[in-house]
């Protein structure tokens, strides 16, 4: 199965790459599936029902959202008639919608996606992400329900995403970060079978500030005050990810890439890399 995740789609800048680009990726990749992590679409906080029926059409299979998943109020109703919407399976017990859901590919394949919200350096005390993650794992064996799994892992530090990638060494297809907004360098397929990469970035303006206009982030840093609201950068969006290619039988990961693609960042694609 070959699979596409892109990272935090962030305002205007990022919706618009994802609606021009995203449709021609699948059939020039031969995508089987799309994840993309919606939940800074909207003005950078939140992801409002519009915006996401604009992914989902734009190609997206599955959309899953973060520690910002209902800051637009309208989600709260929204993702309970739309399951291709997932929040975070940690987030508040009384949270509508689901963390973890059982997908098909237009071949009848099963792919399981999950979503989790890590602990370290956040500003909620989100439950304990680990036992979450194992516990639909336990409920959904690779290779067996499910083809593939693949679990984002939504947190600041890197040491946690990097525990999350060995917690589910073998018994997911791929594990993959966001929140952070920034790519990172470590793709790889861990010991046991499993697409590993603590950031996939931002599907944004990379001329900012994690996705924001740089003018209130550096006076903020400069002076210590604020002067104006946080605006997203409105630049030619990079679209930021990560593409797995993986066994049908096992599950497991057989090569995987990260993606970038328009933007400022130097580009990478499955046709141009792989490891």
């Amino acid at each position: 199965m070959k699979i596409l995740f892109l990272g935090d789609v962030m305002g205007r800048a990022g919706r618009k790459a994802i609606t021009e680009r995203l449709p021609g990726l699948r059939g020039d990749w031969g995508l089987d599936f799309i994840v993309v992590n919606g939940e800074n679409a909207s003005a950078g906080a939140g992801l409002t029902p519009d915006h996401a029926r604009g992914i989902l059409d734009a190609g997206a299979d599955c959309v899953t959202l973060g520690d910002h998943a209902f800051d637009q109020k309208d989600m709260l109703r929204f993702i309970e008639s739309e399951p291709r919407i997932l929040r975070p399976l940690n987030y508040a017990k009384e949270a509508p919608g689901k963390g973890a859901r059982l997908f098909s590919d237009a071949r009848g394949r099963k792919i399981l996606v999950t979503q989790a919200l890590g602990q370290v350096f956040m500003k909620r005390p989100f439950d304990d992400p680990f036992s979450a993650v194992d516990a639909v794992l336990r409920a959904h064996p690779l290779g067996g329900l499910a083809q593939a799994i693949l679990v984002d892992m939504h947190c600041e530090a890197t040491s946690e995403k990097m525990a999350m990638g060995h917690w589910c060494d073998g018994r997911a297809s791929m594990v993959v970060g966001t929140h952070t907004h920034v790519p990172t360098a470590d793709a790889m397929i861990l010991g046991g079978g499993t697409a590993y990469l603590s950031d996939a970035g931002m599907s944004g303006d990379y001329n900012s500030v994690i996705g924001m206009d740089k003018a209130e982030p550096m006076r903020r840093f400069i002076t210590g005050m604020g002067r104006e609201r946080f605006t997203p950068a409105e630049g030619e969006a990079t679209l930021s990810g990560f593409y797995v290619e993986t066994d049908d039988r096992t599950g497991h990961a057989k090569r995987c890439t990260p993606v970038r693609v328009g933007g400022r960042l130097a580009q990478v694609t499955p046709l141009s890399a792989a490891v």
